[in-house]
């Protein structure tokens, strides 16, 4: 008997951006509770994606939530340091964008622009990169709401 072949798109794994996860699935992936992840979203660390009033997360969300837990349980480094590391730091160096990405980004070309200060300009070119979904942007966003 003749095995047919299975269509490329099913031996495909799910894009890594794509929210799948729920908030109880992911406390329990990672070993926290929802309280704690909902408090990181409210300090602006990470932003889910909503689907009416459920937050779903994707297996970068999962990546970045472990990596906060390590470096504020093994490295015991504060939310606030956690933010203010943030700042410091462009968007390209946490989600890893491909080099013809970055080669299309007008400030990566430009050292000394944070992503966000030229919003505007960025978005209009390049749709796929909404920075109310960046965990810079975000940072930034709660530090200055809290000043």
């Amino acid at each position: 008997m003749k095995r047919k072949k299975i269509p490329k798109e099913y031996n495909e794994e799910p894009q890594k951006s794509m929210p799948l996860y729920t908030i109880g699935i992911v406390a329990e992936l990672i070993g926290t509770s929802a309280q704690t992840i909902r408090n990181y979203e409210k300090q602006g660390l990470i932003k889910p994606a909503r689907r009416n009033k459920n937050r779903f997360y994707s297996e970068n969300d999962l990546k970045w939530l472990r990596c906060l837990r390590d470096i504020l349980h093994n490295k015991k480094i504060s939310i606030e340091g956690i933010r203010k590391l943030l700042n410091y730091t462009q968007c390209w160096e946490l989600t890893e964008c491909p080099a013809e990405v970055r080669a299309a980004c007008p400030v990566y070309m430009k050292t000394g622009n944070k992503c966000w200060e030229q919003y505007r300009k960025i978005c209009k070119k390049m749709p796929d990169k909404m920075c109310e979904n960046c965990i810079v942007f975000l940072s930034e966003s709660v530090q200055k709401e809290k000043h």
